[in-house]
């Protein structure tokens, strides 16, 4: 590591982390850093240990990731931001985990209020409760408040990001706990369901990557930027490049609550297909209708594969040797 770690450093190793070949190494080495003052900022030495706790929690070393949890609070005082909130819930987390659910619940109970005030709370908070068995409870917390933001903004629904502020959030993991429990959709899930799709595209948009998810295996996307060079702003100049922008994505949503998410394998005689003698295959919308049609999940790719099992783009590599590391580029 470095020997000053600055937060784009640490929020990298969050990304990273679990590629590495020893990440309980890995979070020795950011609390080391944390106590031994090796930060550019003193002020992120509550984050790199709440890193650490989470890389040991996530490798069962439970005792390990109590004791860093319980540093970060220590060295964060009395601060009330996002960044103790979540070593609040972690360590609700890894209470939950070592039997101690009362004590858990006691360290969950006086963050409702984060709910409404910090983006990553909903997240933190609702995933404690799931470990610890508590999706109704959570299903409660985050319903309540919910219906605090709507009343709060009122109107229709937000149609940006910065629009719904903290409402997406809510209702993004309000959504993910209703499904995990088996719940009939709301107004509120169909509101849920609309934003996040209205927000994918257009994050997808500015990033120049295809909504579609559509997977161009090797022979048919050199048949694609031959016959349309100019989809390759929408699917990448190469095939690592197309590779790499799906594994980039599939991540990203990851990182937004999405599950179950797969590739759509594509070809270009289906798209010219589907497009018609009158519609034109290089338009963003046939291809989006092309990703949408009737039976296109069938055949698709789930995602992500086992570290060790073959990697989803078909190259016959392990993923981890593969398109795992694409999305770090």
């Amino acid at each position: 590591m470095k020997e000053a770690l600055t937060s784009a450093d640490i929020e990298e190793i969050r990304q990273s982390v679990l590629g590495q070949a020893d990440p309980l190494g890995v979070a020795a080495e950011l609390a080391a850093a944390a106590e031994a003052g090796r930060l550019a900022d003193p002020q992120d030495a509550g984050q790199a240990l709440t890193l650490a706790a989470e890389i040991a929690e996530s490798r069962a070393k439970l005792d390990a990731a109590l004791r860093y949890v319980e540093s970060s609070l220590a060295v964060s005082g009395t601060r009330d931001d996002n960044q103790v909130m979540a070593a609040h819930a972690v360590r609700a987390r890894i209470l939950f985990r070592l039997g101690r659910a009362d004590e858990a619940m006691a360290e969950l109970e006086p963050l409702r209020p984060s709910l409404n005030q910090h983006a990553d709370a909903p997240a933190y908070v609702s995933a404690a409760l799931a470990v610890g068995g508590r999706h109704r409870v959570a299903e409660e917390w985050l319903t309540e408040a919910v219906k605090t933001a709507v009343a709060e903004r009122g109107g229709p629904d937000p149609a940006t990001a910065d629009e719904a502020g903290l409402l997406f959030f809510l209702l993004q993991q309000r959504h993910r706990i209703r499904h995990a429990i088996g719940a009939q959709h709301d107004a509120y899930d169909n509101m849920a369901e609309r934003l996040e799709t209205r927000l994918a595209n257009a994050s997808a948009k500015a990033a120049g990557v295809a909504t579609d998810l559509l997977f161009w295996p090797q022979a048919e996307f050199g048949r694609l930027v031959e016959r349309w060079p100019a989809l390759t702003e929408a699917y990448g100049a190469t095939w690592d490049e197309h590779r790499a922008r799906l594994e980039t994505e599939l991540v990203r949503l990851t990182g937004t609550g999405r599950s179950n998410l797969a590739v759509l394998p594509a070809t270009v005689d289906g798209l010219v297909a589907f497009a018609g003698s009158d519609g034109d295959p290089a338009d963003p919308q046939t291809r989006t209708g092309y990703a949408q049609r009737p039976g296109a999940t069938t055949g698709q790719i789930g995602w992500p594969p086992e570290r060790n099992g073959a990697c989803w783009c078909g190259s016959g590599n392990k993923y981890k040797k593969c398109c795992l590391p694409r999305s770090r580029r």
